[in-house]
Order: structure tokens, then sequence, then C-alpha cells
């Protein structure tokens, strides 16, 4: 039986963003402190003893520390029941937490080739000992196994598939959009067939993620923004959702209305996202449609 935990639920900047005063913003700093949510990033246990994080969120520190199931062994000088990091993409708020464990412990990178290569290219990341911290390519369509840092199996199936998104930010005007830059994942207990999906990041439910996603057990999608202009509309940005890869709620929400899906979870959501805030009619919309908007700690049940 799979164990998971949502370590962070929001977008990049996290919940409040440190230069924000948005209304979710200034009601998680205020009057609503249980608005506040770390950058998305998911653990995922086979046997409850070790564990993977999809993506490395810059909050991995507080992360860990607000995460007992993740802590050191008491009596250890040094151990982590991290065994391995799972990168979807390049992003700042998937990458930048590896930097955070660079403190001498084995554990491995699973990435497709297009941002292990960005990993390569900025020598800051070379903190990773790569005696310690193996890199280890994704090919996608290709299920593999994670192994534990003694080499054991880990009792998880992942299988990643190409999704509709777009390349990092920071490559734009520099690197043209390529295979691998967005990645969804296909994670399954290899003792009892529990699986979901994690796709957090997507601009678009094309056919082939229809499919992908279609009688799920339990799926974590995409849940930056409710509508495409959101941050134009406020004030906070010229991009509209697509522009950044990201499909809109009011979107998906429809699109996959029939899918089958056990259920439903917005991952990666953004500050101006509406929908966050309890008792609007964007957060009744979207519980109405099966859909949760889940908190950081939250462990999902299927």
């Amino acid at each position: 039986m799979l164990r998971i935990i949502v370590l962070g639920a929001a977008a990049g900047g996290g919940v409040p963003q440190w230069n924000c005063g948005c209304a979710v913003c200034s009601a998680a700093r205020n009057e609503q402190p249980e608005l506040r949510s770390t950058q998305a990033s998911v653990a995922v246990s086979a046997d409850g003893e070790h564990w993977f994080l999809i993506n490395a969120s810059p909050d991995i520190r507080q992360q860990i520390t607000d995460t007992p199931s993740l802590h050191p062994k008491g009596g250890k000088l040094r151990h982590s029941p991290i065994a391995g990091v799972i990168l979807t993409n390049g992003e700042v708020d998937a990458v930048a937490g590896l930097l955070s464990l660079r403190e001498g412990w084995p554990f491995e990178i699973h990435a497709h080739e297009r941002v292990l290569s960005i990993l390569k290219s900025n020598s800051i990341f070379n903190v990773l000992n790569p005696e310690l911290v193996k890199r280890i390519p994704i090919e996608a369509g290709a299920a593999f196994e994670p192994k534990l840092p003694d080499g054991s199996p880990s009792g998880l199936e992942i299988e990643a598939f190409e999704a509709p998104g777009k390349a990092a930010w920071y490559l734009e005007g520099i690197a043209d959009e390529q295979p691998g830059d967005t990645l969804g994942l296909v994670v399954r207990s290899k003792a009892d067939g529990d699986s979901f999906v994690f796709l957090a990041a997507c601009s678009m439910v094309t056919p082939d993620v229809a499919a992908r996603l279609r009688n799920a057990p339990l799926v974590f999608f995409d849940g930056t923004l409710w509508r495409d202009d959101e941050m134009i509309a406020q004030g906070l940005s010229r991009k509209t959702g697509q522009r950044m890869g990201h499909i809109a709620m009011e979107a998906a929400i429809p699109a996959l209305s029939d899918s089958g899906i056990g259920r439903k979870v917005f991952l990666h959501i953004n500050n101006s996202n509406p929908a966050l805030l309890p008792g609007s009619p964007e957060r009744e919309a979207a519980e109405a449609a099966g859909w949760l908007i889940p908190s950081d700690g939250m462990e999902i049940k299927q």
C-alpha cells in the first residue's frame, strides 16, 4: 500500500509570496494563517520507511522538519529516510531544493536527460557529491524501479510520460522547448498495484493526457490558476496561464469531468488563485466537481 504525503501544495513562491500583497497572501499573513503553503512536492513510500520525493522544492528543509516520517532515525548521527528524488521538470521550484540535500547522504536523482543536462550545466549542483548522489536518466514510456541507497528494490514502479508544457522560464530565449521539459508520472506499488498519477504542470488536456488519467484511482493535477488571465486581471503579471505552461482550473474541471478518476487533487496552486479561499465561489465549484484543495502535510488516502 502506497503512502503519499503532500509536502507542499503551492506554486512557485509559496503562500504567502515574499513580496505579494494580494488577497490570499494578505489573508495568509494575518487572519487566515491556515492558508500558508510551501512550494509543491509530494513524498511517496511503498513501505512507510523509505521515501521518494517528487520534485525538490526550495522549501524542502522546512517540509522535512514538518514531516516526522522524513526525520532521521533516533540515535543516528547522520541518517535520512529519503532514498531519492524524481524530477518532473527543471523549474526553480522543482530543483532548487536539491541544494539543501548536500550534506553527504546517499540518494538518487531521477530525471529526463533534458533536466539532467540543466543540472550538469550549472556547477552549483556539484555540491551534491556524485559518488553519493547518482543522477539517473528517465526515459518516457519506460517503467523503472528506483533503488534504495543499499541497492535493494524500493517496491515502487514509476513510468514517466511526456506532457504539454514549456521549458523552464529561466531558459526562455536561451534554449528551445524540447522533449522532457515537462513530465507526468504514473507511480505504482509493486506489491499490490496501488497507483496514482502526478501531473502538476500541464498546459492542456490532450487526448494522450486524458488517456493517461482515465480511471486512475488518484490524480495530482495542475491547479496553478483558476482562470487563464487571472494574474493579468489582478495586476500581478502580464502572462496568461497558457503562456506559463499551465491550464486553468476552470478549463481542467470540465475537461476531466468524465474521466473516471477516483480522487482528484489540485497541486501547485498559485497565490493568485481564489480557489485557495474557503467559501469562495471558485472553491465551492472545485469541491462540487470532486476536487480537493490540499494543505501541507496532508496524507492522501486512495
